[in-house]
């Protein structure tokens, strides 16, 4: 159970998922404080998105960080890699794709449990997802749950009992379409998010990417149509 006003630190992306765990979180009770990150990514205006997400759940503490994991690179999120388009749902998971960005999840939570100590706020919530995931390593729940204890033993809070940290993942054994059903059930409005590895200029997605097919594929399977604008719409 959660008191009221008790904090957590969501980390928001600007997505349909991190959107869907704000919500969830809020609906929970918790005074929520956002986390986003401009990593080098070249989809960098889901950045907007998750300003407004923040905005329009009224959110009074988003904190935004720059890292550059794009000299990094090692991913087509990141660097010049083509990002695949096309792709059948079986085939995105039959291999962990180039769009995986090495160690983002790693980087993010520690990013995450670090506010959250300074916060003396126990509770982190994550989008991840490990149904309609696409082959990425840090969104199953052995990552999460050997992060978890990770951060209770390499943090002052956790070694001196002043507070035990815990992942949450309320998503993480839904569908996309379970996904989309319960944040419309919460008054999520889904314009607003960005889920698209690889928009064009003016910010609208390919229609082809994996994130888009598996966001396409859960908002049919939900019986909803997609409000986002897609290049193929003109």
């Amino acid at each position: 159970m959660t008191g009221p006003g008790k904090k957590a630190v969501v980390l928001l992306s600007g997505g349909l998922d991190s959107t869907t765990v704000l919500a969830i979180a809020r609906q929970e009770g918790y005074h929520c404080c956002c986390l986003s990150f401009g990593y080098g990514q070249r989809h960098v205006n889901e950045l907007t998105q998750a300003q407004a997400v923040a905005r329009r759940f009224g959110v009074t503490e988003h904190l935004i960080l720059r890292l550059d994991l794009d000299r990094i690179g090692g991913s087509a999120l990141t660097g010049d890699l083509a990002v695949p388009k096309g792709r059948e749902v079986s085939e995105m998971a039959a291999a962990i794709p180039v769009t995986y960005v090495p160690g983002r999840n790693t980087i993010f939570l520690s990013y995450a449990v670090a506010w959250a100590e300074v916060l003396a706020a126990a509770d982190i919530f994550i989008g991840v997802n490990a149904l309609d995931y696409s082959g990425y390593p840090d969104c199953r729940p052995e990552f999460l749950a050997a992060f978890e204890q990770v951060a209770n033993l390499g943090t002052r809070a956790g070694v001196t009992g002043a507070q035990r940290f815990a992942i949450h993942a309320p998503l993480l054994r839904l569908t996309k379409a379970e996904i989309i059903r319960q944040g419309l059930a919460l008054g999520v409005d889904y314009s607003m998010t960005h889920s698209c590895y690889d928009p064009d200029a003016a910010g609208r997605a390919c229609g082809a990417c994996d994130s888009c097919l598996l966001r396409l594929k859960g908002f049919a399977e939900a019986g909803v149509p997609d409000p986002v604008p897609y290049q193929s719409q003109g």
